[in-house]
Order: C-alpha cells, then structure tokens, then sequence
C-alpha cells in the first residue's frame, strides 16, 4: 500500500469508528498511534481529541508493558527506539502509569487479524496482552475494539486460554461487533 493509501483507509476507518456509541460518549479512550502499514490511526485520534474525549496513548516499557501519556495533538509525539525494533510514536508528557488503562471507557486495541468469534491476534510482544490482564484485575470492563483492514477480519486464529475476545472490529469500509460477555 502506498502512504496515500494508508491514509485514505485511516480517513475511512475514523469515520466508521465514531459510528460507534462508546467511542464519542467515553471520556477516556485508550489508543495507539499506527506504525508501518497498518490502518492509519491519527485521523481518528484528532476526531476523538477535538470531540473532546481524552486520548491516552502507550509508552514501551523495557519489559514490553505498556505506560500511558495523554494525546494533545500531533505535536506532543516523538520517535522512540526501542533497542533494534521500529520506531514508535509516543506521548512526550508525563507519563501516568501502566495502571492508567484501567480508567479508559475504550481500549483501541492493534492487530494482524481478527475471526468471527472476535478473537484477536496480536503481533506476538505480548504487550496488549498485559493490558488486558491488567484492566481484568482492576474489574475494569472497558469496550475492547480492533481497528484493521478488511482483509484481516478472518473465520478464526489461533486462541490461548488467556486469550479475550474483543467487542467489535472497525474498519475501512465498517464496523463488526461481537457477542462478548
């Protein structure tokens, strides 16, 4: 895909997403910025922070957990290397805590594929992974969504018994939700 492309999906896929109920009406939405050529994730992170819901955004740990800055705008983020892997965008302002996810009504959640029970697979770091445990400890019941492209919602992937499904799946051309207890 061209950067054209990725951007012109990202446009389509924000808009889908805010057809969302949970996304516009929650006061905090823990987010992701895009990287490579997964779904352009910016766009909707500018609609939601100009609807004025609070954006949180994620910080790699050295042990691949996650902390938490807030989104203010494209300006506040900054290329972070993390040893030899990709660069990633993170929030440059205080940082709030991994526990800070536990706070979100909404965790955008990235992936490679998701199936038609609303299982998610990840990129395998494990770091979202941690997330979710965290937020089931905390009893924090936020809506979980995916956001990825067409191609990439399959009949199933593989699932491990720590494995949660997700509540819906977002992208360029709609939304999907599942059945999710």
């Amino acid at each position: 895909m061209t950067a054209a492309d990725i951007q012109e999906t990202g446009r389509a896929l924000a808009e889908h997403a805010l057809e969302l109920p949970g996304l516009t009406a929650g006061r905090t939405v823990a987010a992701y910025v895009s990287v490579g050529t997964e779904p352009a994730t910016l766009p909707l992170l500018e609609a939601l922070r100009t609807r004025g819901v609070r954006v949180l955004l994620p910080a790699l740990l050295p042990d691949n957990d996650l902390d938490w800055g807030e989104y203010t705008g494209p300006d506040c983020l900054e290329q972070v290397r993390h040893g030899g892997k990709m660069a990633l965008s993170e929030p440059s302002g205080p940082r709030l805590g991994p526990d800070a996810v536990t706070a979100a009504d909404v965790v955008l959640l990235p992936g490679l594929a998701v199936d038609a029970r609303g299982m998610r697979l990840g990129r395998g770091g494990g770091s979202y992974d941690r997330v979710l445990a965290r937020l089931e400890r905390a009893g924090a019941r936020p809506r979980l969504v995916v956001l990825l492209y067409d191609t990439e919602v399959v009949t199933r992937v593989p699932a491990e018994a720590h494995d949660r499904p997700v509540h819906a799946v977002v992208t360029p051309s709609g939304v999907r939700r599942f059945p999710v207890p």
